[in-house]
């Protein structure tokens, strides 16, 4: 699936990508508010290995998971931007769940916003979700602030409810349903 936005192109990651991710990956920190330590090649090789097979969601755990690519002039891709999932959370309750990871060089210019939203296309517009979710740590208020962007609502905050990185942490869930994907403002 390839996905254009005004500024963005999203794709299937291919095996000539593994530069790239592995740069983006590899970066000291980036797991920082992530579900996973920080990655060295091996890690971050199974990790693209997965990616390169996570191209549809039909059944429950399918993931959708998308290079980003600023939008070149003339068709051709421009500067990598990140990556952006949508997974299948449940087939039978048509509930899903979005992330990304921006690379922090392009962060601060609006393309999480922009990719989260597409993201939200696919999965309403196109699996025909109900509903669709984005879990944050809650210190990672940038993250928050793409969510709410992206026209999803506050819903949850969970109190150390997750053993992560050593401490109980917050979780912050944000959720958005079908019928108010259809009444948000692009």
């Amino acid at each position: 699936m390839r996905l254009e936005t005004d500024r963005l192109l999203l794709r299937p990651y291919v095996e000539t990508d593994w530069p790239t991710f592995s740069a983006l990956h590899q970066q000291p920190g980036l797991a920082r508010y992530l579900p996973w330590e920080d990655r060295d090649e091996d890690t971050a090789r199974e990790a693209f290995t997965k990616n390169l097979a996570r191209t549809g969601i039909d059944d429950d755990h399918d993931a959708l998971c998308l290079a980003a690519f600023g939008r070149g002039t003339d068709e051709f891709v421009g500067e990598f931007v990140g990556e952006f999932v949508l997974f299948m959370s449940s087939r039978d309750n048509r509930t899903g769940e979005t992330g990304y990871i921006i690379e922090p060089t392009a962060s601060g210019n609006g393309y999480a916003t922009e990719g989260c939203r597409a993201m939200l296309r696919v999965g309403f517009e196109q699996v025909g979700l109900h509903r669709v979710v984005g879990r944050i740590h809650a210190r990672n208020l940038a993250s928050a602030r793409v969510l709410e962007k992206s026209g999803m609502r506050r819903e949850a905050h969970f109190v150390r409810n997750e053993w992560l990185k050593g401490e109980w942490c917050d979780e912050v869930v944000y959720a958005m349903l079908a019928d108010e994907w259809v009444t948000t403002p692009t």
